[in-house]
């Protein structure tokens, strides 16, 4: 034998990560020592079994897999980091590599395809399913400011624009440009549509 690579699952649905379990833990050299349901429990985790790479879904709760991610980068920066997402939305995968990730897969990947990310990331390599990476170049950068971001975040649940102003501590007006400008650059009606589309985009 040589040597086992410490794997790391942070998913929230048991069935697809006891199937992710299984698959790579038919890998002679893969061993998957923790599974975490939460993105909140993933550091603790990556911790107190010392593994080597951590395999994180996108939409956790507690936390997302890319806030997860930053927080690894950050505590045990020699970790390695794979996202695996149902969703192929570009702005995630700029997202994800900005937050230190070195790999950014779709969840139907073949597993065969999975153990080789764990492998080549291991190995100092960057894995990009490929029409992911496609898709985010021809998408172009995130056109919101963090502000703006964090403006139409907010309007996301249909708080008015004085309920806003106060959440934030911005005055009404600011935040009716931002929130403007926001719908003007992502070519949307209103701050619903604008929502929905930065959404969609993984802008948000």
């Amino acid at each position: 034998m040589g040597i086992m690579i410490r794997v790391l699952l942070a998913e929230d649905q048991s069935m697809v990560r006891e199937a992710l379990a299984a698959l790579l833990g038919l890998e002679p050299d893969i061993e998957v020592v923790a599974q975490v349901a939460r993105g909140d429990e993933v550091l603790a985790a990556a911790r107190s079994h010392e593994v080597d790479v951590a395999l994180l879904d996108i939409e956790m709760p507690g936390m997302t897999g890319i806030e997860a991610a930053a927080a690894l980068r950050t505590a045990l920066p020699g970790l390695k980091i794979v996202i695996l997402t149902t969703f192929g939305r570009p702005g995630y995968l700029r997202r994800a590599m900005e937050a230190g990730a070195s790999a950014f897969l779709v969840k139907d990947a073949p597993a065969a395809q999975l153990a080789e990310a764990v492998r080549k990331v291991l190995a100092g390599d960057r894995v990009i399913d490929p029409t992911l990476a496609a898709a985010a170049l021809a998408e172009g950068a995130n056109p919101l400011t963090d502000r703006e971001r964090e403006v139409l975040r907010a309007a996301a649940d249909g708080a008015t624009n004085a309920e806003l102003a106060a959440r934030l501590h911005l005055s009404q007006g600011t935040v009716r440009n931002y929130l403007s400008t926001a719908i003007q650059k992502l070519a949307a009606r209103n701050r619903t549509e604008a929502v929905r589309v930065a959404r969609d985009k993984g802008w948000l």
